[in-house]
Order: C-alpha cells, then sequence, then structure tokens
C-alpha cells in the first residue's frame, strides 16, 4: 500500500490558485454582464407611437361639431431615458406643433409619420400642443401630456 504524502505548502499553494481563478471568473463575469446591459441601452432609443385623430358629431340643432387629439393622450418617460416620438399624421392636413417648455417643435402631415428625439433632464409633465387647434375655439385642445419621472 503506497500513501501520498502532501506537504502543507503545496496544500496552501492549490488553494491559493484556486482561489485566485475564482476571484478572476467572478470579476470577468460582472464586468461583462455590466458592459452588456450599458450597450444595449445606448443601442436604440425606445419608441413611442402617436396618430392624429378626429372626432365629430352633430348636435341636436344639426350643427357638426369636431375635435382633434394626439392619440394616445398621456406617455410616460423616465427622466434622461432616450425616446423617440413616431407622430402619424391621420386626421387634418397638417398640426405645427411644440412641446412646452423645450425647444422641441415641428409639424406632423397628413399620410407621413414625423420623428421627434425626446430626452428630459428634469421631472414633471411636458404638454405637446398642436398650433392650429391649441383651444376649444379651433377645434381643440390637442394636447397631449408627456410625464417625466
Amino acid at each position: 500500500m503506497q500513501f501520498i504524502v502532501l506537504k502543507k505548502r503545496s496544500i496552501m499553494l492549490f488553494l491559493i490558485i484556486c482561489l485566485s481563478i475564482m476571484t478572476a471568473a467572478a470579476w470577468y463575469m460582472l464586468n461583462s454582464s455590466s458592459v452588456t446591459a450599458f450597450n444595449q441601452q445606448e443601442a436604440k432609443p425606445r419608441v413611442i407611437h402617436l396618430v392624429t385623430g378626429e372626432f365629430k358629431s352633430k348636435l341636436p340643432n344639426g350643427k357638426e361639431i369636431e375635435a382633434y387629439r394626439w392619440d394616445p393622450g398621456t406617455i410616460f418617460i423616465e427622466k434622461d431615458e432616450k425616446a423617440e416620438l413616431r407622430i402619424l399624421g391621420v386626421n387634418g392636413e397638417e398640426h405645427p406643433f411644440y412641446i412646452e417648455g423645450t425647444d422641441t417643435k415641428g409639424t406632423v402631415k397628413k399620410g407621413e409619420e414625423t420623428v421627434v428625439p425626446l430626452q428630459f433632464e428634469k421631472e414633471g409633465v411636458y404638454r405637446l400642443i398642436c398650433l392650429t387647434h391649441p383651444d376649444k375655439s379651433s377645434n381643440g385642445p390637442m394636447i397631449a401630456y408627456i410625464v417625466v419621472d
């Protein structure tokens, strides 16, 4: 019968090598997952779709009334999140607009898609306002709310 004699020094060296390999593997896994998450976040902004809509009705006296709106009327976005509004013009020939509290403005035309990049540095509620239909007297208000958390 043979016995294997292990010296204390050999056992310690083996444990140090194993511990080093486990530490390196853990460090690699943690760093590679954070890089992947960062790259995925930077890859593409979140896309939010809106359309222009119109409601029509007749009053009892026969008079026709109509109102324009953005649909959906409220969208939610995180502070500092990169997003993109894609607004499709369905009703109305064109809707010039601006986003209150920003320098963002543009025009949505019937049958076309208007792309609006969004990124807000401050929390709050921002209004997307159509200049053609800003109030009741002009078949509005055509206002959407952008809630930034």
